[in-house]
């Protein structure tokens, strides 16, 4: 048994990380609403109408509940599946860089060192992007001052970084450093890297269509304000709390599909973009501490 695993009351009794900060106000009233009608319920008003109980079927609006849940799980799904294949892909190239290009000249060592400290700038350029943030001082210790000037000033700055790398390549090939097997290889690498970028910009440029995310917002509104008048004649007083404990059960469904349809942002359940950038930095930083064992050309 893991000793750290929290206990399941725990869990089902916390709020930091739930939904309920974000739908507290339509559950209260929803169950305001009810207690309203019961009032006019006591007071004699004919406000029990069962009929309505056929307006908004259950079951249809659970179906759309439960296809509106998985289209987002399946976009927060994607984009940790393409984050993995990054942190394998920036693992591989580092790895290729490292221990295959031959080191010719005192000073290639360090520029090579350089180069790698820009796979972990890509992944952080790259969730800055998918946020919509500026470039910042996160990557100032990762590059040049030049670069890092420049990079500030780039529309799309993990494309530019990418860049900055294929071109690093291209010039090792050049001075027979590594041969054209061997950039292949790196490239594709690289090329799965880009091709990341594009998988997420996809999910992030393309939200939920506007005019389904309201017709379920309509339905659920019109569904939680209809019970209390299916419900009055039977429980009385109770309509209130029952009526507040369905809503906030449908009401939640909702909102964890909101936030997890874009994975990319700071909300609790997000991606954590930052640790997994830091995880990738980590294997750099040990990446470079050690000496790759490779027969370097010593006839220049």
């Amino acid at each position: 048994m893991n000793v750290d695993r929290p206990s399941w009351f725990k869990i089902a009794l916390k709020v930091r990380g739930s939904v309920i900060p974000s739908i507290w106000s339509r559950v209260l009233l929803c169950g305001g609403f009810g207690i309203f009608i019961s009032l006019l319920h006591f007071l004699k008003w004919p406000v029990s109408l069962p009929i309505l109980s056929s307006i908004v079927p259950s079951i249809v609006l659970g179906l759309l509940l439960v296809f509106r849940t998985n289209t987002a799980y399946e976009r927060f799904w994607e984009g940790r599946k393409l984050w993995g294949t990054l942190v394998n892909n920036v693992r591989n190239l580092a790895r290729q860089i490292w221990v295959v290009i031959q080191e010719k000249d005192p000073q290639d060592s360090a520029i090579k060192k350089s180069v790698l400290r820009l796979l972990p700038a890509f992944a952080i350029s790259m969730n800055l992007h998918l946020r919509q943030e500026l470039v910042n001082s996160i990557l100032e210790p990762l590059m040049s001052p030049s670069q890092y000037q420049k990079l500030k000033l780039m529309n799309n700055p993990p494309l530019e970084i990418a860049f900055w790398i294929e071109d690093y390549l291209q010039n090792q090939y050049e001075r027979n450093c590594l041969d054209v097997y061997q950039l292949t290889a790196m490239n594709e690498l690289l090329n799965s890297m880009i091709n990341v970028l594009g998988g997420c910009e996809r999910i992030l440029k393309t939200p939920i269509p506007l005019a389904y995310a309201i017709h379920l917002k309509q339905l659920l509104l019109l569904y939680c304000l209809a019970l209390p008048f299916q419900m009055v004649n039977d429980l009385s007083w109770g309509t209130g709390p029952v009526v507040a404990l369905i809503s906030f059960t449908l009401f939640g469904i909702e909102e964890i599909a909101i936030e997890i349809e874009n994975p990319f942002g700071h909300d609790t359940n997000d991606l954590p973009l930052d640790n997994i950038c830091a995880t990738m930095q980590r294997n750099i930083d040990d990446l470079i501490s050690l000496s790759p064992n490779i027969h370097q050309n010593k006839d220049n």
